[in-house]
């Protein structure tokens, strides 16, 4: 062996080279690599997390609170409502004949009186002249029949003509006089045609799409009408109310009091309209076992539509020095309902309430809490018993304040 290929020979023995391992061996060192990078990186982050808990502990969870306040709360009874028109009127033709004008826009709003339709007059203005003619021919014949009769009486009482044609000629004046009161008739009832002609809306409200074109044949016997109104101010709305609050609802009724009606949209965040209630029905549907009622609304701003789905909520009373917190404070439990108390060293205690009355976002709380104490409304979800926290306190008009 040569010095160079000796030489060689050392500087591979002396160098580790780690292609020159199996393959096995290989895959289980870069294994054994990867646990241990994984190791020290979940060390790095719990340390890193515990070092947060322990700095969040010291500073306190971060909430917000609001203060309970004493106020007033509608008590109320909600159901279920159907805004129907107190008026629904289906125009119709009360003649025969041509449909020749329409004179609104479809959805016009229309006053009671305003013209809608115009039939073909000249028939019935046929009629009238007609008839008038008639009338000046048989008062013409009634006149001589009179300046006759008039005659006979003098002859008469001279002896110059018998009883019995004065008799027919008086019966004969009698004949004249019914057959110019039926010409009469029939002139009036030709202008009565000839005013049917123009149709006029007989109340005021909202007129629907028009149902018949012009250039029809109109009839009186036609069904579906030539367009239908609703009347939409005053407006009234149909709703329910559980039977057990039916001798409440009564009581303050029959005494004369003004119990008021609000009328909120589908999803009840919007109110539409203010009312009162105007009648109870005098049947309890025994399916659902509720009693339907009337309240009726000015509509004034056409808020309600007709057949319109709302949520009825009658004020049956309110109660007044009430202590009043935001319903999203009311936590449950096993041990019932409770909520977070925001104490003055920054620490929360659990503090079972009973709830009262509930309005829209707010509610009363008849036992377990008193004014101006600080509740938690929203992080509620992350506390225990004698946590630390950082309030941040909620101004009372964002909850009814």
């Amino acid at each position: 062996m040569t010095l160079s290929e000796e030489s060689k020979k050392n500087k591979k023995i002396g160098k580790f080279n780690l292609s020159t391992l199996p393959k096995r061996w290989q895959l289980a060192l870069a294994a054994a690599c990867l646990i241990l990078i994984a190791i020290f990186t979940v060390a790095f982050w719990d340390k890193l997390h515990l070092a947060k808990q322990g700095l969040s502990q010291v500073q306190g969870i971060p909430v917000i609170a609001a203060k309970a306040r004493e106020g007033e709360i509608g008590v109320y009874l909600s159901g279920l409502g159907t805004v129907t028109p107190i008026n629904t009127i289906t125009v119709k033709s009360l003649v025969d004949g041509q449909l020749m004008k329409i004179l609104f826009q479809d959805g016009q709003i229309i006053k009671k009186g305003d013209l809608l339709f115009e039939i073909d007059p000249r028939p019935f203005q046929v009629q009238l002249a007609e008839a008038q003619g008639q009338k000046a021919h048989d008062l013409a014949l009634l006149e001589n029949a009179v300046l006759d009769l008039q005659r006979y009486r003098v002859l008469f009482k001279e002896d110059s003509v018998p009883k019995q044609q004065l008799d027919t000629q008086e019966a004969l004046v009698r004949q004249y006089e019914g057959t110019v009161k039926v010409d009469q008739g029939q002139i009036d009832n030709a202008k009565l045609q000839l005013t049917y002609s123009r149709i006029t809306a007989s109340i005021g409200g909202r007129i629907g799409l028009h149902l018949v074109d012009i250039g029809n044949i109109v009839h009186i016997t036609d069904t579906g009408g030539l367009a239908v109104i609703t009347q939409l101010q005053p407006i009234k709305v149909i709703f329910t109310i559980p039977e057990d609050d039916i001798p409440r609802v009564l009581d303050k009724f029959k005494a004369g009091a003004r119990l008021l009606v609000e009328a909120y949209d589908r999803e009840q965040t919007q109110r539409l309209a203010t009312g009162n209630l105007t009648a109870i029905d005098n049947l309890i549907d025994t399916t659902t076992g509720t009693v339907r009622c009337e309240a009726e609304f000015p509509n004034e701003n056409s808020e309600l539509f007709p057949n319109q789905f709302v949520n009825a909520k009658l004020l049956l009373e309110v109660k007044r020095d009430a202590t009043v917190i935001p319903v999203v404070a009311i936590q449950r439990g096993p041990q019932g309902t409770y909520v977070y108390v925001v104490k003055a060293d920054q620490t929360v205690q659990v503090r079972t309430v009973k709830i009262g009355v509930t309005e829209a976002d707010l509610v009363s709380i008849d036992s377990g809490l008193s004014p101006d104490e600080l509740v938690v409304v929203d992080g509620a979800e992350r506390l225990r018993e004698g946590s630390k926290v950082q309030a941040q306190i909620q101004s009372a008009t964002s909850f009814g304040g």
